[in-house]
C-alpha cells in the first residue's frame, strides 16, 4: 500500500498529542485525550502514552501480522500498560487515546476505531464505508466530573489507555483488497471539516488524493479562522492529522 500523512500541532498549544505510525502494509493514527485537570495517578503526559501505544501496537502488527485486530489492540494497551507499572493504572482518569488502524493481510483491508477517530474506505464503484465510533457525542452530560464517571463505561464511551479489554470494543471492518479504490485515517481536528464546516467525505478524500494530506490540514486552519468564535462547541483549535491510503 501506498500512505502519506500529515500531523500537526493545535496553534495554541506546544506538544502535538497525536501520532502516526505505518508501514506499506498498516496504518495507525492515535489522538491523545485532553487531560481533564483531575487527578490522574500517572507520572506520564498524554502525548508520553499516544507514542507509546503507537509504538506498542506497530510491534505487534509487524511481529504478528495475520492477528485480528481487536487483539491486536488489546495486546497493544496491555504493552503499554507494562511501560508504567509505578503509575496507578486503575484511575480512571489515566492517559488515553483514540485509536484507528488499517491493515492490509491476505487480500482483504481490515479496519478498527476506537472512539472518534474514523475510518473511511472508498470502493472503486463509489461506495463509502465510513466506520466511526461516535458514542463520545451521545453522552448526557460533558461536565469533567460526568465524562470521567463514564470514560471505559458502556453506559459512555471507550478509549485506550490502561483497560485491554476497551479492545473488545472497537469497531472493526474488512473490505476485499480488490474493491478498494482509496481510504482515510483522521483525528477529530480533521474530521470537523466534514462534521462543522461542510465538506463532505468524497471532497476530503479528493484533497487527500490530489494535494495531499497537508493540504486537508492547512484547510482545517484556514476554516477555525473564518469560523466566529463561540460558533461551535468545543475546541476551537486541536491537534489535526490525516493519513491517506491507496491499495
Amino acid at each position: 500500500m501506498q500512505i502519506s500523512y500529515q500531523s500537526q500541532a493545535s496553534p495554541d498549544v506546544v506538544a502535538n498529542e497525536d501520532f502516526v505510525v505505518a508501514s506499506e502494509r498498516f496504518v495507525v493514527v492515535l489522538d491523545g485525550a485532553t487531560d481533564s485537570g483531575l487527578p490522574n495517578g500517572c507520572a506520564h503526559d498524554v502525548a508520553w502514552l499516544a507514542r507509546q501505544l503507537g509504538g506498542q501496537l506497530a510491534a505487534v502488527l509487524i511481529e504478528q501480522p495475520a492477528l485480528p485486530l481487536r487483539e491486536v489492540l488489546r495486546q497493544g494497551i496491555a504493552g503499554t500498560r507494562a511501560r508504567h507499572p509505578q503509575c496507578d493504572l486503575e484511575n480512571p482518569n489515566s492517559p488515553s487515546s483514540t485509536v484507528a488502524m488499517v491493515r492490509e493481510h491476505g487480500g482483504t483491508l481490515d479496519c478498527l476505531t476506537l472512539a472518534d477517530s474514523p475510518v473511511v474506505v472508498q470502493t472503486h464503484d463509489g461506495e463509502l464505508l465510513e466506520l466511526a465510533d461516535d458514542r463520545v457525542a451521545h453522552l448526557p452530560a460533558y461536565d469533567r466530573q460526568s465524562v470521567a464517571r463514564l470514560r471505559n463505561s458502556d453506559q459512555g464511551f471507550w478509549v485506550a489507555g490502561t483497560r485491554p479489554e476497551a479492545a473488545d470494543r472497537a469497531l472493526t471492518a474488512a473490505v476485499p483488497l480488490a474493491e478498494v479504490r482509496r481510504f482515510a485515517l483522521v483525528t477529530d481536528g480533521v474530521s470537523r471539516l466534514v462534521e462543522r464546516y461542510g465538506w463532505g467525505w468524497p471532497r476530503l478524500l479528493d484533497t487527500l488524493e490530489q494535494q495531499g494530506p497537508g493540504a486537508a490540514v492547512a484547510a482545517v486552519r484556514e476554516a477555525e479562522r473564518a469560523a466566529a468564535p463561540g460558533t461551535f462547541t468545543g475546541k476551537r483549535h486541536d491537534d489535526a492529522t490525516a493519513a491517506f491510503g491507496l491499495p
